[in-house]
């Protein structure tokens, strides 16, 4: 596709939380004596709250998501955070096989959290570059804590007449893995624990 084909125009993303615990047990947030070790993986909003997750986020506005990490496994573990940019097509995290999106990431962060305590990944992010030309999107560009990464992600617009009257609706998926280090085998390994935000482009106005 011919990048110059594309119109830049003035957009809002709309950013639906989606709050995945990863835990086996939820309501467990200590490991107690009859229960497997296990690692958590959860988003909080802006306000370290499971609510208020940023939407409707305009064009190169900068907005605020947690991700935290709870060590429960009786020893500390060294993790890594794989973020993945994913439209409707392409294949999520499968937890029944234990296996991660085979989509490369566009950033990582590595991190060791102490037995029994939470690491907190605060991802600041805007889109300053998203195209759109007839029914197709493309992010660019995309900022993540100030590192501008070149994402080149196109996705096809539908119409949600229901939800979004006649605007189009474009989804995006920001996945977020988490991994762990194994000693045995000096690797790192998918730990069957990820969460996801779904990200939609909207516009009533598009250029051709």
């Amino acid at each position: 596709m011919n990048l110059h084909d594309y119109k830049l125009i003035f957009i809002s993303v709309g950013l639906i939380g989606v709050l995945l615990i990863a835990t086996p047990a939820l309501s467990n947030l200590i490991r107690g004596p009859n229960q497997e070790p296990f690692s958590e993986l959860y988003i909080l909003g802006p306000e370290h709250m499971a609510s208020n997750y940023p939407f409707n986020i305009a064009l190169g506005q900068n907005y605020s998501v947690y991700v935290d990490v709870g060590n429960y496994l009786g020893s500390s573990a060294s993790y890594v955070l794989y973020l993945k940019l994913l439209n409707q097509t392409d294949t999520l995290p499968n937890a029944t096989m234990g296996l991660p999106s085979p989509l490369p990431p566009v950033c990582e962060y590595r991190f060791i959290v102490q037995d029994n305590q939470t690491h907190e990944s605060r991802l600041n992010f805007s889109f300053p570059e998203v195209s759109i030309n007839r029914n197709q999107s493309l992010i660019n560009k995309m900022i993540i804590n100030n590192e501008i990464i070149n994402i080149n992600k196109s996705s096809i617009l539908e119409t949600n007449k229901t939800t979004y009257g006649s605007l189009c609706f474009c989804p995006y998926q920001l996945s977020v893995e988490l991994w762990i280090y194994n000693s045995k085998s000096n690797s790192i390994e998918y730990n069957n624990r990820s969460v996801h935000l779904l990200l939609n482009i909207t516009s009533s106005l598009f250029s051709s």
